[in-house]
């Protein structure tokens, strides 16, 4: 038989080129299999992140304070969320009732002043009739996505937030065992590159967290405290979501200005200018004060860039994702850094590309 052909069948997996091209098509199946895995799951996966942003709050509470009490990490990390704790149902205890009241009142405020200007919208042409408004807002109110639609009912936000805290506490008592577990899964010669990214990552999100904090602070209790000086109502709770919604630059202190403009302008046009005032001037102080100073130790990111990964991360995943394109944008930019940094290093340089 020595007519017979020795060389393997284009259908056998011996083949050459069989090989070749099933290992492309299962390289490319596999890529569009998890893109569409991550589409799925992409509400798990922000919670995920969301409590490994809680985590390095906690971590950073817990090496600020290490440089106090040289004690174990495990009492440090006690004492933070002891603290945490306590701070936080204080709070609530000492000024529950009152935010409740105020709550209330904030809402019909709210309500009252919207339809005061979509009336003089109306009258003026520029807005369509109440009907038609209501129209617009249930319509609106409709187009949310599925993903984050579950996330406006109370349920789900309480659920939500519990998962954070559960996994930013579990993450925080033992970090080590998850990047050493995060590098395992990396191949072994780029697991040393892989731990130096990931260490500069997480140092740039405790940093980015502790400007936050300083920011949210300044700005609500200056908030609360001009508010009430001049006489406007709610000031307490204003001047908390005023903190709280320092969280996310740009867009949160644009809703907290409308909030204390619109309640200023029910107690009265003075109180009214006063609460534009008191926008103009802690916004002032917090943008070219306190936040270049804080930048300068923590994280600077540019405004445009901020603002742009804000509108891009609330448009594919919603409030969630709103609330963590900050910290995002600042683990991405830290990751091309150093990426910048090993092209310098490769071209022989020993310094970053963009700076040669």
């Amino acid at each position: 038989m020595s007519g017979t052909p020795r060389a393997p069948s284009p259908a056998e997996l011996r083949d050459p080129f069989v090989r070749r091209e099933l290992t492309r098509a299962a390289v490319w199946l596999g890529l569009a299999g998890a893109i569409a895995l991550v589409v799925l799951l992409v509400q798990p996966l922000l919670i995920i992140f969301a409590g490994l942003v809680f985590a390095a709050l906690l971590d950073g509470g817990v090496r600020l304070l290490g440089r106090v009490l040289p004690i174990g990490r495990g009492w440090r990390l006690l004492i933070v969320v002891l603290l945490t704790v306590v701070f936080l149902l204080g709070t609530f205890y000492l000024t529950g009732v009152q935010v409740a009241e105020q709550f209330a009142q904030l809402r019909s405020t709210l309500e009252s002043q919207a339809g005061k200007l979509a009336g003089w919208l109306g009258r003026q042409g520029l807005m369509p009739g109440a009907s038609d408004v209501s129209g617009i807002a249930r319509q609106a109110l409709g187009s949310v996505g599925r993903i984050t639609a579950w996330v406006g009912t109370a349920f789900g936000a309480l659920t939500t937030m519990f998962m954070i805290l559960v996994i930013g506490l579990f993450v925080a008592i033992d970090p080590g065992t998850y990047r050493r577990g995060m590098e395992w899964l990396v191949p072994r010669r780029h697991r040393a590159e892989f731990a130096t990214v990931t260490g500069r990552m997480g140092q740039t999100l405790r940093r980015l967290l502790a400007g936050r904090l300083v920011g949210m602070v300044a700005e609500g209790v200056l908030t609360g405290i001009a508010l009430r000086i001049g006489g406007v109502p709610m000031a307490m709770i204003l001047g908390i979501l005023t903190g709280l919604l320092a969280f996310i630059p740009n867009i949160g202190a644009f809703i907290s200005g409308a909030l204390m403009i619109a309640v200023g302008f029910s107690a009265g046009t003075e109180v009214g200018y006063w609460a534009i005032g008191t926008y103009v001037i802690v916004q002032g102080f917090d943008g070219y004060v306190l936040l270049p100073i804080v930048a300068k130790k923590t994280v600077d990111l540019p405004p445009a860039l901020t603002l742009g990964a804000q509108i891009l991360a609330s448009a594919l995943f919603g409030i969630l994702g709103l609330a963590l394109a900050d910290p995002m944008t600042a683990m991405i930019k830290s990751a091309l850094e150093r990426s910048s940094e090993r092209e310098g290093e490769r071209d022989g340089s020993g310094e970053p590309v963009e700076q040669r």
